[in-house]
């Protein structure tokens, strides 16, 4: 597995929860369950909690450009892989850490958020199944 298809899969899966989870549909934010964001303190707090996450995503998102342009070229089935990997690895470990051991926010707090968390989990299942399977069924490498 290309580790900068990985690391380009971990920032933008990061990304895309960042974008949609916690700015445009206002489910969670970073630290939620923690801190819940009902007074302006505790909504900074959220809001500098989620500039510290997107700026993990952004640092990956540049270590992953950095390590593709130093290598061979990709197949686009390797890419892919990779960029599905990441993802699916950033959903199984933030997760796994962040839904279920930590509990510092739910994908959907409140009835039926463990289901939502389970399909979150599962997302990344299917995303790493898939990744493995698109990078599988790609020429081989020079070097990776």
């Amino acid at each position: 597995m290309n580790r900068a298809a990985v690391l380009l899969g971990l920032g933008l899966g990061g990304f895309v929860d960042g974008i949609f989870a916690h700015q445009i549909l206002g489910w969670h934010h970073l630290l939620s369950s923690w801190y819940p964001p009902v007074t302006p303190a505790n909504l900074q707090l959220n809001m500098v909690g989620d500039g510290f996450f997107h700026l993990l995503c952004l640092i990956f998102v540049v270590l992953g450009v950095v390590l593709l342009n130093r290598g061979d070229r990709l197949a686009p089935r390797r890419l892919w892989g990779g960029l599905a990997v990441g993802w699916g690895v950033f959903n199984l470990v933030e997760g796994t850490v962040d839904h279920l051991i930590l509990g510092v926010h739910h994908v959907r707090a409140g009835p039926g958020q463990l289901a939502y968390d389970l399909g979150f989990l599962l997302l990344g299942v299917f995303l790493v199944v898939i990744g493995v399977l698109l990078s599988r069924s790609a020429p081989s490498p020079a070097r990776d």
